[in-house]
């Protein structure tokens, strides 16, 4: 019907008849929002900027109250508006629904915890009426408030507050305060024990649901016991988990969004449309937090802080970018991947004048083998690599073929001068296992015969997290030891020793000016 049709009709009514039309569409509309939390925000909230992943979030908060699964995590960098999704807008679209329900909005701190219960109320005050939701009188505490019809919010910090109060929906926001508390084991078994004792039994049998935002600090936070204990939904057990990494990467399954390995998160300040921007935003993040910090805020992927092969502090002692030092061989290292499903390792670096291996790069990545030995014939190409070192334990036909092919390719197509020669291609038949490949190399980064060109975060983090009891294949550690066992052959007839995680190398030398190799490679 036309907008000149409909004022038509509605000249012909009485004022009565007109409010009655007006009001059945603005319950319309309010009922149309009630779709999930992220529609509701969206609509009354101006300011609330829609992101595809707060879709995704929306979505699942959704499927809770549908009843498709009692139990969500949901793990994401920090300031993309999982909070304000989820411990905000998530309790005020559920008493919309249910304004009979309890629900707890629980944090590492009280402070946290009343800021979300104070938020939650200010849109009860604002947009409840036109829910019929109405503060019951005398309701003045921002802890606890109720409603007239029965609901209302409790907010407390985790680990106390919720004995003798019935609980319909449990909103678990960051249990865990920082890295140090989640570190201590007393710390993480007072939560774990606050939710098995305390919160669950809170639960109402007629409708109950737990979700769970955090941080992923450590493999046996209150995300990894509850995964641990009652398993992913996918696999059986009870937890959906919808894990948005600030990088998507193929280690971590299918991703909720789609992404293909390298692709950024959006951020609600940056236009989705705008990769540079967004990669440029995380890139940012990765280069100013350690190791360990960027996996845990920004990829949701807990690292050990005990039992690698070196430690962190060893590794960032290792980077030198001053020091001045001839190349008298530059190489680059492959760790062949299968059919892309893995990560391909590919490492360069050169044995200096004084007799150290210096890492310069590290393009590794999940790629096939066209992929990784392209990124391979790139890499010597720029750096003017002599020689390629290939992990030749496995595939060694396939590996040498595949090099050629994608040299002769780059060639033909013009991305290197028909006239430069093609590396030597060099085998390393490495120890078998992971171990005891691994062990001499680290040892030799005590013994200060290794450093790094600069910082190398994935690397780094493969080598002060990796552990021998890990199943999955590390790339870049094999692909430096690959280099380390290359420059230096009598590394890879070290002994394997067993002593106490190194914290230092052993001799360190006075940074000096860099040479004209470092100048010319950007170092």
């Amino acid at each position: 019907m036309s907008i000149s049709a409909v004022t038509d009709e509605l000249a012909y009514l009485d004022d009565v008849a007109v409010y009655q039309q007006l009001f059945a569409a603005e319950q319309a509309v309010s009922r149309d929002l009630l779709r999930d939390p992220v529609t509701l925000a969206r609509g009354l909230d101006g300011s609330f900027r829609m992101r595809p992943h707060l879709r995704v979030i929306g979505d699942a908060l959704a499927a809770v109250e549908r009843g498709e699964f009692d139990r969500l995590m949901i793990f994401t960098p920090p300031q993309v508006g999982k909070s304000t999704t989820v411990a905000e807008w998530f309790p005020f679209w559920w008493l919309a629904l249910y304004p009979m329900d309890r629900i707890a909005v629980t944090s590492y701190g009280d402070d946290l915890a009343l800021r979300r219960g104070k938020t939650i109320r200010g849109y009860i005050e604002e947009y409840g009426p036109e829910y019929e939701l109405f503060l019951q009188s005398g309701s003045g505490a921002q802890q606890d408030w109720s409603l007239r019809r029965g609901g209302g919010v409790r907010s407390v910090s985790v680990g106390k507050g919720l004995t003798g109060h019935s609980v319909n929906v449990l909103i678990v926001d960051d249990p865990h305060k920082d890295r140090a508390d989640a570190e201590s084991e007393a710390s993480r078994r007072h939560v774990h024990e606050w939710y098995s004792s305390t919160a669950l039994k809170r639960l109402q049998p007629d409708r109950n649901a737990v979700v769970a935002i955090q941080t992923r600090w450590h493999p046996d936070d209150f995300a990894g016991r509850r995964l641990a204990e009652e398993g992913r939904l996918e696999d059986g057990g009870r937890w959906k988990v919808i894990h948005l990494p600030a990088i998507a990467d193929p280690k971590f399954g299918r991703d909720p969004l789609g992404r293909e390995h390298g692709d950024p998160l959006p951020h609600p300040k940056i236009p989705t449309r705008d990769r540079r921007a967004l990669l440029a935003w995380w890139a940012d993040m990765k280069r100013t937090s350690i190791v360990r910090d960027w996996h845990a805020l920004a990829q949701g992927d807990p690292q050990p802080a005990e039992g690698a092969l070196v430690s962190e502090e060893l590794l960032r002692l290792l980077r030198d970018t001053s020091t001045a030092v001839e190349p008298q061989k530059i190489a680059v290292a492959i760790d062949p991947s299968g059919g892309g499903r893995d990560v391909a390792g590919v490492v360069g670096g050169f044995l200096g004048d004084d007799g150290r291996v210096w890492v310069t790069d590290d393009v590794s990545a999940a790629m096939s083998s066209a992929d990784w030995s392209t990124a391979a014939c790139r890499l010597a190409h720029r750096t003017g690599a002599a020689i390629i070192y290939v992990e030749w334990n496995y595939g060694r036909d396939m590996c040498e073929l595949a090099i050629r092919t994608s040299w002769e390719t780059l060639q033909r197509e013009g991305e290197i001068p028909a006239e430069v020669l093609m590396p030597q291609i060099a085998p390393v038949r490495a120890k078998q296992g992971k171990l005891l490949r691994a062990e001499p190399v680290a040892q030799q980064m005590v013994q200060d015969k290794v450093r790094l060109r600069g910082v190398f975060t994935d690397l780094e983090r493969e080598w002060s997290t990796w552990m021998s009891t890990d199943p999955d294949s590390p790339g870049r550690i094999d692909a430096s030891t690959i280099l380390v066992y290359g420059l230096i052959p009598d590394a890879n007839k070290g002994a394997i020793v067993h002593a106490p995680l190194p914290q230092a190398p052993t001799t360190r030398q006075q940074p000096q000016a860099a040479s004209a190799y470092e100048r010319r490679i950007g170092r």
